[in-house]
């Protein structure tokens, strides 16, 4: 056990509290074998009948993986490490998702990277005025992993695909428009949430549904037919034209969304383009981690991902130097060869 997540049961609640706060909670492999050894005692637990996921104290919901300890992987051991990483994350993600109890994720604060892989499968996902929701993995050189190829392939009018590229941040009002989240609540109201649902652990539904004021207007909905029109495609360079040419016409989203992309790993955004479209057709989020777990196989020990964190996360210049260096030079053979199966035994399965 780890003090890097706190777990109690309440009477017939279990409750997960990530507790890494000055890394805002960012997920270690020690915390999602915690996670994951709690979620299998209360499946079997007649008094456990939900879950509660939530943080302790500071900042955050969840700021994603432990990017350091993958990066320091990618250029000392091969990858094998973060290898290692992944694999025990998607098992819990894959838990998650298929659990037989519901979870209640409260997603108070930066809900990202893994954060997203960690709330998303729960069947309750609450956020509120703190929620900052992103898939920022294009900025870093990896890819929208830990099930967002199905979570965001599934959101309506290609707001997955714009958040994948983009990375664009998400507020509360704006998660419960895009379906992101179920529920929205002020966060002076979640105390008291959470007490009435360990109280009366069988009716979530209802307690979470009562009238708790209207969530500010979700302004993403402004620019909802923009992104429905320039992130129509599942052609990288389409997409780029597309905001090109609006640019050269004047409009002010194309020119921020165009420029945003500019500053992205052009093999990531092609990954994730594919990631998504391959996602959509697939019948079970297993079959999803396995495509995902290939996928991070491969960009781990690629350059783009130890380049991506030393530019953004480590010495902060914000200066990646991306290879391939621009959208035209990263191949379809490339492509194929990251979402190629692995070697027989070492394919990612879910746990019995």
């Amino acid at each position: 056990m780890t003090d890097q997540v706190n777990i109690h049961k309440h009477g017939r609640v279990g409750h997960i509290s990530l507790n890494r706060p000055k890394a805002l909670h960012a997920l270690t492999l020690e915390m999602c074998h915690a996670m994951s050894a709690a979620l299998t005692e209360w499946a079997d637990d007649d008094e456990v009948e939900a879950i509660i996921l939530d943080h302790a104290e500071g900042r955050g919901f969840c700021a994603g993986g432990d990017i350091a300890f993958l990066r320091n992987s990618a250029l000392n051991d091969g990858g094998v490490s973060g290898r290692k990483f992944f694999h025990d994350e998607y098992q819990l993600n894959h838990q998650m998702m298929t659990y037989g109890k519901p979870i209640v994720a409260f997603m108070d604060g930066i809900t990202m990277g893994g954060g997203v892989g960690i709330a998303l499968p729960a069947k309750f996902r609450v956020a509120t005025e703190n929620t900052r929701f992103a898939m920022p993995e294009t900025g870093i050189g990896l890819f929208p992993d830990v099930g967002g190829g199905w979570h965001l392939s599934r959101l309506g009018g290609r707001l997955g695909q714009f958040l994948a590229l983009t990375g664009a941040r998400l507020d509360g009002s704006e998660c419960l428009w895009a379906g992101i989240a179920t529920h929205y609540v002020p966060s002076d109201l979640l105390a008291d949430l959470k007490a009435r649902i360990i109280e009366k652990p069988d009716r979530i539904g209802g307690i979470l549904s009562e009238p708790v004021g209207t969530p500010p207007k979700a302004r993403i909905e402004d620019n909802a037919d923009l992104i429905r029109k320039h992130f129509a495609s599942d052609s990288y360079e389409d997409i780029l034209a597309s905001l090109e040419a609006a640019h050269e016409e004047g409009d002010v989203w194309a020119t921020k969304e165009r420029d945003t992309l500019g500053t992205k790993s052009p093999q990531t955004c092609k990954v994730a383009l594919r990631q998504l479209k391959e996602s959509a057709g697939l019948d079970s989020f297993a079959d999803n981690m396995v495509m995902e777990y290939r996928i991070a196989s491969r960009v781990l020990v690629r350059p783009d991902f130890a380049e991506g964190v030393r530019a953004v996360i480590t010495d902060k210049t914000n200066d990646p130097k991306w290879d391939p260096p621009t959208p035209q030079d990263v191949s379809e053979e490339l492509i194929d060869s990251i979402f190629a199966p692995l070697p027989e035994g070492e394919e990612w399965v879910p746990l019995k």
